[in-house]
């Protein structure tokens, strides 16, 4: 599994992925069989596991019971080293390029670099950017850093564009989970059309226009997360 050139085969066919982002705090094992049953009905392609804490290390153990119940590839999303396992198909390897915090730009990526080095993951290196969404997120709390605010958009693009320019191979725009305001239209659309590398973007889509608008302003990948787990019907919004 190729994860990576299919999201770009996908970008290149402007081709719009979904991913659906699960909280392993969040989510009862037990309903994770029903909860894909929709989950395969709807336009989701990717499958997100991660959070800003896992305070039990149920991981893994989410992660081994999803891939029982899929076939989408199923990507770490991690908080922290803690949350790495080799059960799961890739990783987003994040850098928070949007704060100033050594811990979440670089030290984490050092400490779990010979744990990654003796997995299978496909490793993706991403340049995570917070954006402000109206609310103080987990992430915030946890990583100790501010949102770039979605006014100040010259540093939106410049972070994004230092991101690509430093390797990374893809660039996450997150609001945070449970933002009251999404990554506005307009900043998706400048940062597109400054890349050259796939944009994905979370936070704060709760429903099917604001799904739209940021697929309509070129996000290739867009990320959803609390809307799913405070409201199992979007996924009937979303059937294939």
């Amino acid at each position: 599994m190729n994860i990576y050139q299919n999201i770009l085969s996908a970008k290149e066919k402007d081709k719009k992925l979904l991913a659906v982002l699960i909280d392993p705090e969040k989510i009862d094992l037990k309903n994770i069989p029903s909860f894909f049953d929709k989950v395969h009905q709807s336009i989701a392609t990717h499958i997100f596991v991660g959070g800003s804490t896992d305070e039990n290390n149920q991981t893994e153990e989410v992660v081994i019971a999803i891939k029982k119940v899929t076939h989408l590839p199923v990507i770490l999303f991690p908080g922290d080293i803690k949350q790495i396992t080799n059960k799961a198909d890739g990783i987003l390897f994040l850098s928070l390029i949007s704060g100033r915090n050594p811990e979440y730009l670089i030290d984490q990526q050092v400490r779990s670099a010979p744990i990654l080095k003796n997995t299978d993951l496909e490793i993706l290196p991403t340049g995570y950017i917070l954006i402000d969404g109206g609310k103080e997120t987990a992430t915030q709390k946890v990583s100790k850093t501010k949102p770039l605010t979605q006014n100040n958009i010259d540093l939106i693009l410049n972070t994004s564009l230092a991101g690509e320019y430093s390797g990374k191979k893809l660039i996450y725009l997150e609001a945070g989970s449970g933002a009251i305001v999404p990554v506005d239209a307009s900043i998706i659309s400048l940062v597109k059309k400054d890349l050259n590398i796939p944009l994905i973007v979370g936070g704060g889509i709760r429903n099917k226009k604001q799904l739209e608008n940021a697929f309509n302003a070129g996000a290739d990948l867009v990320v959803i997360g609390t809307a799913f787990e405070n409201d199992e019907n979007f996924f009937e919004e979303l059937k294939s």
